[in-house]
């Protein structure tokens, strides 16, 4: 098996977390907020983004 620039072919992109629509929020300052828990999901997926960028540096998930 080849793999282009070290690679490895199975690779696929991290995919961003679904964002909750406004009303899954029921509005009464849970803590944690169904949003915190998005934001945090869109952290780790921020860190695996650029994680999977630097092993394909030519490539871009969009």
């Amino acid at each position: 098996m080849t793999e282009g620039a070290g690679a490895p072919s199975d690779d696929p992109p991290p995919t961003p977390p679904q964002r909750p629509d406004d009303e899954d929020c029921c509005g009464q300052g849970c803590v944690p907020c169904i949003f915190d828990f998005y934001d945090e999901a869109m952290g780790k997926y921020r860190e695996a983004l650029a994680a999977w960028k630097e092993r394909h540096p030519l490539h871009s998930p969009d």
